[in-house]
């Protein structure tokens, strides 16, 4: 595996390759990322990875600087997936010059749920995901579900730009007990890592009662937030979305079975987990 730092270099590496599959992280692989690395052989070859955390998608109170940083682990496990190239600039790699020019996802789509929570979020992300595709220039990028508003404000972003680039969704990974991988989940103690699952748990619980027939999602989503208020959780919210355009639906929407998506986000502790369970 070669490991590439400059535009330039990466630029020179993969100059003639026409079916090159991208999979962008922030490092600290586990097997959720390595299961990404998987699909992306199965949709193009070369299989190209980046590790870059990236700043501006950090708010002024978020864990930027404590965020975990494992290089030389994350190089063997690459290796042994038979990834081609990894792309790991530095910040000057990158950002040469002050990124002065930002993307700005529609208020709609990159203003709710995680936006609303993390402001200048997901400006940071399709900043960051726009200058690595351009310098990557794959064929096809995979990016998992679980970030699954991630997943939608960059597929939407790709479209409207016109890239050269297919955006492929991978399916959530999960641990057996159904808690989602993350890079978050070393901050979990011993007692919190036993009480991660409730999140899923709560999501399939939600999916249940609208499958069943619920058609008021407000007192669906009020009731999961109590459930998990009073198992000393701090949700930030759980809402159920149409997958399209992760808008709220509408009597009519689920009358007519329109698919959905609920998502959650909660502390547990000090630590912030994400998840989400297409209905």
């Amino acid at each position: 595996m070669k490991i590439i730092t400059t535009i330039e270099e990466l630029r020179n590496q993969l100059r003639g390759q026409l079916r090159t599959a991208y999979v962008p992280t922030m490092g600290n692989l586990h097997e959720g990322h390595l299961s990404l690395m998987r699909l992306a052989k199965k949709h193009g070859d070369p299989v190209v990875a980046s590790i870059f955390v990236n700043r501006l998608q950090f708010g002024p109170n978020e864990d930027f600087d404590q965020y975990p940083r494992t290089f030389q682990a994350d190089v063997a496990k690459l290796e042994k997936e038979g990834v081609y190239v990894l792309f790991a600039p530095t910040e000057k790699d990158l950002y040469p010059e002050p990124q002065e020019f930002r993307v700005q996802p529609p208020e709609d789509l990159g203003n709710v749920l995680e936006g609303k929570f993390r402001p200048g979020f997901f400006n940071g992300v399709t900043t960051v995901v726009l200058k690595l595709l351009s310098c990557v220039q794959p064929k096809v990028a995979i990016f998992g579900k679980k970030d699954y508003q991630q997943l939608m404000i960059v597929r939407n972003m790709s479209k409207q730009f016109a890239l050269p680039t297919e955006i492929i969704a991978a399916e959530t990974y999960r641990a057996e007990d159904g808690l989602a991988l993350s890079s978050r989940n070393m901050y979990l103690s011993k007692e919190e890592r036993a009480e991660a699952p409730m999140l899923f748990q709560t999501l399939q619980q939600v999916a249940n009662e609208i499958r069943s027939g619920h058609l008021d999602v407000f007192k669906v989503e009020r009731h999961a937030m109590e459930m998990l208020a009073q198992r000393n959780w701090a949700p930030d919210y759980v809402s159920i979305r149409k997958r399209v355009n992760l808008q709220p639906p509408t009597a009519g929407d689920l009358a007519e079975g329109e698919p959905l998506v609920v998502l959650a986000a909660a502390r547990l502790g000090a630590t912030r987990l994400i998840d989400n369970l297409e209905i």
